[in-house]
């Protein structure tokens, strides 16, 4: 069963290239759309040399709307999504994360990350619900409401509609990967309330029926 890969992206030409490649080794990856959420960088432009087939939106549509802009373009059944800003991405990692869906044995698959960075591991020990780095079915996408809306609670959104259907998921530990932290990007004040934005929209989708 293939597989439609999708990164949301923002700001990224340092690193969305290092996502893609490893995506183009993977057999059962069909696709790769890459969405450029408001971006004024070069991220579109290495997306695209990379290989990727890349969705421009002039507006900052925030994570979940970049994520179902995506969708909206996928064609295949089977839906991936990573990070844009993810350091060390194998084919090998990518295999694990889709194999829980393709088997059949779940709907969605979470990946967490393992021997890393020690932020990233330890962000994700204590909250592996926020993971962006997901392997989950159109059908239950579909399933879920006003996920375009979501941001950055897009993921938290996701893990609470599984939890209060009862869906089962499964937990992929993913070694060696981690992802570039806020305060590296934009430096330590500008990343601190980028965080914080990031956490309040994470709290208001626990908040919302």
């Amino acid at each position: 069963m293939p597989v439609s890969a999708i990164i949301p992206a923002y700001n990224e030409e340092k690193t969305v290239a290092n996502v893609i490649h490893p995506l183009k080794q993977v057999p059962a990856v069909s696709e790769i759309i890459v969405v450029s959420d408001g971006s004024t960088d070069k991220t579109a432009e290495v997306a695209r040399e990379a290989g990727a087939q890349v969705i421009v939106s002039e507006t900052n549509k925030g994570k979940g709307g970049a994520m179902m802009l995506g969708v909206s373009h996928a064609q295949e059944e089977v839906l991936l999504f990573l990070d844009a800003d993810l350091i060390g991405l194998t084919p090998a990692h990518v295999e694990q994360l889709i194999e829980p869906v393709l088997s059949g044995r779940v709907e969605m698959a979470v990946g967490v990350f393992e021997h890393g960075r020690l932020a990233t591991d330890v962000a994700q020990l204590v909250a592996p619900f926020l993971s962006g780095q997901r392997a989950l079915t159109k059908k239950l996408l579909k399933q879920i409401g006003n996920l375009e809306w979501a941001r950055y609670g897009v993921e938290m959104a996701l893990t609470k509609y599984a939890v209060e259907h009862d869906l089962q998921y499964e937990e992929v530990v993913l070694e060696d990967l981690s992802h570039v932290m806020k305060e590296e990007k934009l430096g330590l004040w500008k990343g601190f309330q980028a965080r914080m934005k990031m956490y309040w929209e994470i709290a208001k989708s626990l908040s919302d029926d």
